[in-house]
């Protein structure tokens, strides 16, 4: 399919558009949506200075209050730093990712970076197989960033805030930094309009 100005997924209600252009992408009847990104595509704005990359393809919708947003996350993998992602988006250098990743050491981990002007990247915990539930909590001054199982019991990988901004963006990205491409497949996406009451309770 050919990139779009915007698109409508039936479990967000704001349209989502393109930031980034993706190699690939599809949309099926069942809300599943799956980004393919090209070659050498990363968001990293290292803090040595080395690499300083935005260009994968990320679809974004544009939130103004408490929310969250969760799917369930399958990368196919092949290169180092392959991802799929759900992202948080406010400009060019503050912006947040938590990622189902391939590590250096082959393993598929939880990965979050955090980027105020640079990126603090930071690798969690080894997930068995190549899926798991992801979610971001857009909170009233902060964000976190939680991972499930079983996608009933959450655990927290981070908390954080972006500074100010006065736009705010959430969605899905697909990258593969090292490699030859990489497709993201995100299903059972849900948009909950409301705040996460605790960051900690597994809820």
């Amino acid at each position: 399919m050919s990139e779009a100005p915007t698109l409508s997924l039936p479990s967000v209600p704001a349209p989502l558009h393109w930031r980034g252009t993706p190699q690939d992408w599809s949309l099926d009847g069942s809300g599943t949506l799956s980004i393919t990104a090209g070659e050498r595509t990363d968001w990293f704005l290292d803090p040595a200075g080395a690499v300083n990359v935005l260009n994968a393809p990320a679809l974004l919708a544009p939130v103004q209050h408490p929310c969250m947003l969760k799917a369930f996350v399958h990368s196919a993998s092949k290169a180092m730093f392959d991802a799929g992602v759900l992202v948080v988006y406010q400009s060019d250098n503050q912006w947040a990712k938590l990622c189902l990743e391939l590590s250096p050491q082959k393993q598929i981990m939880i990965v979050s970076v955090v980027t105020k002007g640079t990126s603090d990247d930071c690798n969690s915990i080894p997930i068995d197989g190549g899926a798991v539930h992801l979610r971001v909590s857009v909170l009233e001054k902060a964000f976190a960033f939680h991972y499930s199982t079983d996608g009933a019991v959450w655990n927290l990988v981070r908390y954080f805030t972006l500074g100010a901004s006065d736009t705010l963006e959430i969605g899905f990205l697909a990258q593969s930094p090292t490699g030859e491409g990489c497709t993201a497949t995100f299903r059972d996406i849900a948009y909950v309009p409301e705040k996460l009451a605790d960051i900690r309770s597994g809820v």
